[in-house]
């Protein structure tokens, strides 16, 4: 995952990764959030889950110390990031506002 990652956010639209565990709660309650953020959004956007727990170096790197953390890339460059549960509307006024 880890060379792969980079490929990934080097994107040139928006990148949002989900760092998650299956253990979560909030995680679980998060998911289905995205993919109406998806849904709606489509290929002006990519999302990505990474479960922490297969992927620890790549959430060390990123300071993971909560799940779940969501990041937003754009051609590399971290654009934001936070970590809890957030509403449909925000995350897409989030991700409109980097376009």
């Amino acid at each position: 995952m880890k060379s792969n990652f980079s490929t990934i956010i080097d994107s040139e639209k928006p990148v949002l990764i989900d760092f998650f565990a299956d253990w979560c709660g909030p995680c679980k309650t998060l998911s289905p959030i995205l993919k109406e953020v998806k849904d709606e959004l489509g290929d002006t956007i990519k999302i990505v889950k990474i479960n922490v727990d297969k992927n620890q170096p790549l959430a060390s790197k990123y300071q993971v110390r909560g799940v779940p953390t969501m990041i937003l890339f754009k051609k590399g460059q971290q654009l934001w990031r936070q970590s809890g549960v957030l509403q449909k509307n925000d995350i897409i006024s989030i991700i409109n506002s980097h376009q």
